[in-house]
């Protein structure tokens, strides 16, 4: 009988202390019910979004995962075993499942979709063309709709969703400001993503920087909350708009993250603000790959990887991503 490797949540992490909450574990593999896939992973993705699943709180846009289950996140491979007859032995698919060498699902319930294998680094299944891709190209096209020349701010610029929405609102004619930590990322800003402005908010005055800004930002894509957020609300245009993708600054909070201490200014400069969850939009995806293919082909869609190899090393990598250390997009190689 074949066995698996997976991570189980143990308990809730404290801060950044994952160790101490997850469990490299070895079980047997049953056999599959009925409707089930089984997915040999080639590719974890590490996202920010799954720290809220560790945690108790049930105000989230998840409920908790239980103590005892097996840690879950989007999974990159082949189907080893299938009794859904969509999905056939050796297919390479993407979906949710769970932080382990296989993983067994019901797809529908996890968004499980085939992927094109003529990609030559299918790693940009989770990247360019995945759902960091779909979730910059909805908070930037759709929530914010900015129009040309306009100005777009973007928080964790250098990270794997905040680089791709950077260079979304360069495709589309924006002007772009990327925050970002340390002078090497933006310089990656800069040089690589070719964007307008980089601030580095370890070092420089965010909102003095973007106080020069000739009439004020007009879209402000925020993947962090907290401060940065207080830093940009005085420095945005009248009628500009909020697009609340993430909130990185409180996923290790056992409280709710307070509200902006500049709140009034969503008043003053008639602000609208606007969270938005990408699992809202798995429906539309093959709406929006023809666009992120031909820029991801005209080399005008990148997205770097930062790679971990080995399962044993999963919470390296999550640490890389959560803490700022990594540059692009975090996955781990089985």
């Amino acid at each position: 009988m074949a066995h698996n490797r997976f991570w189980r949540l143990d308990a809730r992490p404290q801060g950044h202390d994952f160790a101490s909450a997850l469990t490299l574990c070895e079980e047997a593999l049953p056999p599959l019910a009925p409707g089930e896939v089984r997915i040999a992973a080639q590719y974890l993705s590490m996202d920010a979004g799954t720290r809220m699943w560790m945690s108790a709180r049930t105000d989230g846009y998840q409920p908790p995962l239980p103590l005892g289950a097996k840690m879950m996140g989007l999974v990159l491979g082949r189907v080893s075993e299938s009794r859904d007859a969509r999905f056939a032995e050796g297919t390479l698919v993407r979906g949710f499942g769970q932080w382990a060498r296989f993983s067994t699902v019901l797809p529908d319930a996890v968004g499980l979709v085939a992927v094109d294998e003529s990609v030559a680094d299918i790693r940009q299944h989770f990247g360019a063309l995945g759902m960091n891709a779909w979730t910059a190209y909805v908070g930037v096209r759709e929530v914010l709709g900015l129009a040309t020349g306009q100005w777009l701010v973007v928080s964790a610029a250098a990270g794997a969703t905040g680089s791709l929405a950077c260079q979304i609102g360069r495709n589309l004619g924006l002007r772009v400001i990327g925050i970002a930590g340390g002078p090497d990322k933006c310089r990656y800003l800069l040089e690589n993503l070719g964007i307008d402005q980089a601030i580095d908010y370890k070092h420089e005055d965010v909102a003095a920087r973007l106080a020069q800004v000739d009439g004020g930002v007009h879209g402000y894509f925020d993947n962090v909350g907290g401060p940065l957020l207080d830093a940009v609300l005085p420095n945005m245009a009248h009628y500009g708009r909020v697009a609340v993708c993430g909130l990185v600054a409180a996923y290790d909070a056992d409280a709710p993250l307070p509200g902006p201490a500049r709140f009034d200014q969503i008043l003053m400069r008639r602000l609208r603000v606007e969270g938005f969850f990408i699992p809202d939009f798995l429906h539309r995806g093959a709406e929006f790959l023809p666009q992120l293919m031909a820029w991801f082909e005209a080399g005008q869609l990148v997205s770097d990887m930062d790679e971990t190899l080995g399962l044993e090393n999963v919470l390296v990598a999550y640490d890389r991503m959560l803490t700022g250390k990594s540059l692009g997009k975090v996955v781990v190689k089985l």
